[in-house]
């Protein structure tokens, strides 16, 4: 969750920039992307991105992703927020984070996820 390899594993492969606090990760996608300030990244702990790049809709909201441990399982808490106002492309990029997330399951249980282009396709939005 906090370096560009492990990102490109399991949500897009065209993934680079700098995984440190401060630093600016670009997503890539064939329809466009994103660029993440990384605000917190704590391995195995928490991870917390500010959109600073990338669609109209996204600019300024954050990505999270809390990690804990409980009953011999991993926990994955995923949250996207700070959207101005329910839109369409918000349900649709909620529907397609699912599909990441489970790209991120597959990565941890078999060691291959599904990144960008070879995920699950929902839509004229991918």
């Amino acid at each position: 969750m906090t370096t560009v390899d492990g990102l490109a594993s399991w949500w897009t492969q065209d993934t680079d920039g700098d995984g440190n606090v401060g630093g600016v990760i670009r997503f890539r996608f064939e329809p466009g992307g994103f660029d993440m300030k990384v605000l917190e990244a704590q391995p195995s702990e928490r991870v917390r991105w500010e959109v600073v790049d990338g669609p109209e809709e996204w600019i300024g909201t954050q990505i999270r992703f809390e990690i804990k441990q409980e009953d011999g399982f991993t926990i994955v808490l995923f949250r996207h927020e700070g959207w101005k106002e329910p839109v369409e492309f918000m349900y649709h990029c909620s529907t397609k984070w699912a599909t990441f997330l489970m790209s991120l399951k597959k990565l941890i249980e078999t060691g291959k996820g599904e990144p960008a282009p070879h995920d699950v396709k929902i839509s004229n939005w991918h």
